[in-house]
């Protein structure tokens, strides 16, 4: 028997191997509860397209709890990062929110002036009916600027499902629809769209000054500091470098099928990750004197990066972590910690694909723990168990590792620096030397004294 899924085929026991991520893409009742929604995976590749509006059509805690909850970058406009809702309540479930929808667009075009507004339906809009559709298209006609509808409610099933929408939105309504066709069609040499990129901490920032040095051009990021005029444009490019092997899979795989555009996986995680990628995008693109420069960048690239993490690396040789996380980072980070001397003791993933999590389990060590109890308790227990001297995940795990007294690393949404690229590495070499030998561990391991002060 096989699972299908995206194109994807996997055996039985593929799918049930202990710790790989689970492939039901439906909302079970009660089962991840403790994670994002579809609605959430939407906002989250849709809104750090800076110029546009995004306005949740329902209840204001679904603005609220979704707000700001990623460290989304812009180098523009901030107009992303306004909290905009139509704030549906009881009177509006009864007797319907479209027109309270209409005057909210309305509002925002004559205040803030955006490019486009992108309209999130949720589970509230949906239920009671709301043709969110009908009202983007005619407010469309009235306003004179594009009003996409994203019909992603939560009960669809959690984030990745959302991420995928999302990626269907922008087919649909975005990519190729520029304002004046370029005619002929052509693509841009040496251009890339990076899809998957959200810019976190400013992590394309790192990456950007890698591709001017090697004459690369970048169409546009899907969707980090993106411009809404940039991402129409985006089958203008000769390459897609998939750079989150879950979120837009889809999304590459239409854009091969409608433009003819190759696409590629990459990680900018660590020194040789980076080099990879970039040595993997100049031969994509299919220019023999593109790669000779790129190999002789890299070489020169690592040399100086080695040069600059060697004191911390030599200061590390000999820690141990335990990995948690998603994505490409699921393997990725492997790579990067062992370039600074740190063993992983155990890994483990709940949201990237099983090519990411089997790629894990063959860089770490044959004996390292493969979580498979993602519960709290099972998290404590396992710390208890290894003693790491540090932890690297996501921000629902810092408190577990307070908790236990054990240095935390913040790897995902939550971070404010950007580890991305050979600049990225430096940063994140420095992050885990100011974590391991903070003070504070010390401090904390010690009794309390009279009157419940430490010394």
């Amino acid at each position: 028997m096989f699972v299908k899924l995206s194109n994807l085929e996997l055996k039985d026991e593929e799918v049930m191997e202990k710790g790989a991520p689970k492939l039901c893409m439906r909302a079970l009742p009660g089962e991840g509860a403790e994670r994002s929604c579809a609605f959430d995976g939407a906002r989250v590749v849709l809104m750090p397209i800076t110029d546009a509006a995004h306005v949740v059509h329902g209840p204001i805690a679904c603005a609220g709890n979704s707000w700001d909850n990623r460290g989304a970058r812009s180098s523009g406009s901030q107009l992303f990062r306004r909290g905009l809702t139509t704030d549906l309540l009881e009177n509006d479930v009864v007797y319907g929110g479209e027109e309270k929808l209409h005057y909210a667009l309305k509002e925002i075009v004559q205040k803030h002036h955006p490019k486009a507004i992108f309209v999130y339906s949720t589970c509230v809009s949906s239920l009671i009916g709301d043709d969110t559709e009908h009202i983007c298209q005619q407010a469309e006609k009235d306003l004179g600027i594009p009003v996409i509808p994203v019909n992603a409610p939560g009960f669809l099933g959690d984030k990745n499902i959302g991420n995928r929408i999302a990626g269907d939105v922008l087919l649909k309504y975005v990519i190729g629809h520029e304002l004046e066709p370029i005619a002929p069609y052509k693509k841009n040499p040496r251009s890339i769209n990076l899809i998957g990129e959200y810019n976190i901490a400013g992590d394309l920032w790192g990456v950007i000054p890698e591709f001017e040095s090697l004459g690369i051009s970048l169409q546009t990021a899907i969707t980090g500091d993106a411009k809404f005029d940039e991402i129409r444009s985006a089958h203008r490019a000769s390459l897609n470098v998939l750079v989150c092997s879950k979120s837009l899979t889809n999304l590459a795989h239409q854009m091969q099928r409608r433009w003819d555009i190759p696409c590629i996986d990459a990680s900018f995680y660590g020194i040789q990750e980076t080099s990879n990628a970039l040595l993997n995008i100049a031969k994509a693109l299919g220019d023999p004197e593109l790669f000779l420069k790129t190999q002789k960048y890299v070489k020169e690239r690592e040399t100086f990066t080695r040069t600059k993490i060697a004191h911390y690396k030599e200061k590390l040789a000999g820690k141990t972590a335990i990995l948690f996380t998603g994505g490409i980072k699921t393997w990725s980070m492997v790579s990067t910690l062992k370039e600074l001397g740190i063993q992983v003791l155990a890994g483990g993933t709940q949201n990237s694909t099983p090519e990411d999590f089997k790629r894990m389990k063959a860089m770490m060590d044959p004996t390292a723990h493969i979580i498979e109890d993602t519960s709290a308790d099972g998290f404590l227990k396992l710390i208890k168990e290894k003693k790491p001297d540090l932890i690297v995940a996501g921000g629902k795990t810092k408190y577990l590792a307070y908790k236990t007294k054990t240095p935390f690393l913040d790897i995902n949404h939550g971070r404010k620096r950007a580890y991305a690229g050979y600049q990225g590495m430096i940063t994140l070499a420095q992050a885990v030397d100011r974590t391991v030998f903070s003070p504070v561990w010390d401090l904390l391991k010690q009794p309390f004294g009279e009157g419940g002060s430490r010394p």
